[in-house]
């Protein structure tokens, strides 16, 4: 298994640990509910320096990243990102990313950890304009700080102002001592926070930087299963299971990131242009238990009349709830908030309904 430079440390904390698209990756350290709380009412640490990075420079950069995601990077100004998706040619998901305009004629790409060789293939296929790519991803680390505590934490390492740093901007400077830190007001917990980009010898140096001046306010590792549990709350896709290769982006509820702006020709547009027009027959949907169950990845979602009308997608206990919540896709006309569902559990109907997200308010 691939390590990252915190492996060690890691296992020194005592983490629980498991392989994650080929790394070797702390799952929990004191108990996934724990260290949710933690996230919600503090500071938590994540590594998450298995995610890949991508380059995108030269004159031809904005038309790459304009033919190859669905978003509008025209509009995304130098140090803002975007949450961004590469459509295949069939209205399916490549993967989800992120998009950071850099510097004027230079992009970064971030995407899924277990999508890193199939994007970078799909990437180097399809660049017919001439864009010159680097798959940066070996050669970058990443921790997200994120909690309401994280800013206060992070500015005690930084002279960069981070309040000036608005949701979804980002800058570079010093940070720990390290030069040239992305340093971004982005994360996937809907608790605030930031995430940092360096190179992977400074990786200690920075994670033992932010331990130590989180200190007082309890700052604690975190791994990918309270991620998880806190992505889910807000409702973020996880790709593998929210979205895929044959889930649109429009199914997804994510047409926000869909920009069929003119001069636009982004690959899958015809398809997802007549998806829009004459509508979805189904859609993902976020529910809660109304019964005491636990939905899981693959349980079939029936209508109130035990017709079965989709699947359970993502699922849980959600730590902040107390209850059971999950996404789904569902046939359209169940989609609606309010509308009464059954989650098959172990072949017997469990009573659910559909509900806006986020779940945590």
């Amino acid at each position: 298994m691939k390590t990252t430079p915190f492996t060690a440390q890691h296992i020194a904390l005592g983490a629980k640990m498991h392989e994650f698209a080929g790394y070797n990756m702390p799952i929990e350290y004191t108990g996934i509910i724990d260290e949710h709380l933690a996230v919600c009412r503090s500071a938590g640490v994540f590594d998450v320096s298995h995610m890949g990075e991508f380059w995108v420079k030269g004159p031809a950069a904005l038309s790459f990243v304009q033919r190859l995601t669905s978003n509008d990077a025209s509009a995304l100004p130098v140090g803002k990102a975007q949450y961004s998706c590469f459509p295949n040619d069939r209205g399916g998901i490549v993967d989800d990313i992120l998009v950071y305009h850099y510097e004027e004629q230079k992009y970064l790409l971030v995407v899924n950890a277990a999508n890193i060789d199939k994007d970078w293939d799909w990437c180097t296929r399809h660049n017919t304009m001439g864009a010159e790519l680097e798959n940066a991803s070996d050669r970058t680390a990443q921790l997200a700080v994120q909690g309401p505590k994280a800013r206060d934490i992070l500015q005690r390492l930084t002279p960069v102002d981070l309040s000036a740093i608005p949701y979804y901007a980002f800058t570079t400077g010093e940070f720990a001592g390290c030069r040239n830190v992305i340093i971004s007001n982005t994360g996937y917990t809907g608790a605030g926070g930031f995430e940092l980009y360096f190179y992977p010898d400074e990786g200690l140096r920075i994670s033992d930087a932010i331990f130590e001046a989180g200190k007082t306010e309890d700052i604690c590792p975190a791994g990918l299963g309270a991620r998880d549990t806190l992505r889910l709350e807000m409702g973020y896709c996880l790709y593998g299971n929210d979205i895929d290769d044959t889930t649109s982006p429009l199914e997804a509820g994510l047409g926000w990131i869909t920009k069929f702006a003119d001069g636009k020709d982004f690959i899958g547009r015809a398809l997802l242009e007549r998806q829009k027009k004459e509508g979805v027959a189904r859609r993902l949907c976020a529910f809660e238990m109304t019964e005491k169950g636990i939905p899981r990845h693959g349980y079939e979602i029936a209508g109130k009349d035990d017709r079965i009308i989709g699947s359970v997608t993502s699922g849980t206990i959600s730590p902040t709830l107390r209850k059971g919540i999950g996404l789904g896709y569902v046939e359209t006309g169940y989609a609606a908030a309010g509308t009464e569902i059954h989650i098959m559990i172990r072949n017997k109907p469990v009573a659910a309904k559909i509900v806006k997200l986020p779940f945590r308010k």
